[in-house]
Order: C-alpha cells, then structure tokens, then sequence
C-alpha cells in the first residue's frame, strides 16, 4: 500500500499535466485553424477536471498498474473536433491531431530539464528527482501511443490526412474499431514494438537538445 501511495504521489502531477495540456493543445489548435467546436464547450482549459474521464483516466492506469503493465497509459475526455469547420480539413486535420503529442514533447522536455537542474543543484530531494522522471516518462509514453496509426488515435488523424481521399476515407472506417485493435495489440504485446522505438528516439532527441545545458552544469 505504502508503494502505491509513494507511486501515485510521484506521477500524480505529471499525470494530471500531461493530459491536461495534450487536450487542450487540440483545442487550441483546432480553434485557430477554424473549428470552435472545443472553444464553445470549454474544452480550451487548463482545467485538469474538464479533460478528465473517471474510466480513461482513473480506472485504466490503476488496472493497467495492478496487472503489472510495462506501460501505464490513459486518455482523457477527447476533444470534439468538427474538421469540416477547419479551413482546410484535410490537410489541417493532421495539424489538429499533431498538436497533441507536440505537446507532450514540449513537457517531456520540460521535466527532463528541471531534472537536470535539480541535479546540478544538487538538492538531495529525491522525490522531486522521481516525479521529473515520471514526467519524462509519462509524456514520452503518451506521445509515442497518440502517434500509433491507427483511427481514433492522434496518429490515425494524422495518417488519414495524409492518405490519397480513396484510401483516407477506407481508413478512416477503422475508427469505431481502433480502440479494440489497440487493445488487443497491448495485450498481445505488439504494441511493444511501436512504443519502445518511438519513445527511445524521442528521448534520444531531447537528450541531444539539452546537451549543451548538461555540458554547462556538469
């Protein structure tokens, strides 16, 4: 019990902003490539509480923890997004999509400097030292499984937009049945093959961008 309070205490916070800011960067996005869809629904919030979904976001990391997943992953309340309102749906789709796990770098990149600057000070808090390093990992799992092509994931948004209309429109149809295909590919552990190589050259490319900062420090 004691583990799982010291578990939830550390990835609770970047948990929380992780998905907070990838929802709210759809909406943004979407609103200023046309669709106000979002906007009018107050979806365009840093409110932690109007993206959270009580099953997404709560009941499946837990589950997915207790079973002993090497991946703890959620969702929140996804963004309502009209493409048709965009300015260019198809192209601006992707856009939309993207601007998700984008964000997700962006924080990623966040923690992973606070990180080394909390070792550069060498604070001897090691709880913030493990909560930077839950929130390089939470975002990095969360913008590697957004990227998964497959409908309605961020990645399958993406890959519609950039398919020819006659096979964008046949992948497309895969939608209602994405989530059970993800699912089934976790179980089965073929997602493995996805995330692990998405993640390690995400984190290989932010490593190489504090470099500098790192070499400064050191």
């Amino acid at each position: 019990m004691n583990e799982l309070i010291q578990t939830f205490s550390v990835y609770a916070l970047p948990i929380v902003l992780a998905i907070t800011l990838h929802e709210a960067a759809h909406a943004y996005a979407a609103k200023y490539f046309g669709d106000t869809t979002a906007y009018a629904q107050g979806r365009m919030s840093l409110n932690p509480i109007k993206h959270i979904d009580p099953i997404g976001t709560l009941l499946i990391p837990i589950v997915l923890y207790f079973v002993g997943s090497p991946f703890l992953f959620g969702y929140a309340k996804p963004v309502p997004v009209n493409f048709g309102n965009l300015r260019n749906p198809k192209k601006q789709m992707a856009f939309v999509a993207l601007a998700g796990p984008a964000a997700n770098l962006v924080m990623a990149l966040g923690w992973l400097i606070f990180g080394i600057l909390l070792h550069a000070i060498n604070t001897g808090e090691e709880f913030f030292m493990r909560m930077a390093q839950a929130g390089v990992l939470t975002n990095l799992v969360i913008f590697a499984f957004n990227l998964f092509p497959v409908p309605p994931l961020d990645g399958g948004r993406i890959m519609t937009s950039l398919l020819p209309h006659k096979y964008a429109y046949k992948f497309a149809q895969l939608e209602p049945y994405g989530f059970f295909i993800v699912l089934a590919l976790m179980f089965l552990k073929v997602l493995h093959y996805w995330m692990v190589p998405v993640m390690t050259i995400a984190k290989t490319g932010l490593l190489l961008l504090v470099s500098p900062l790192t070499f400064l420090l050191n």
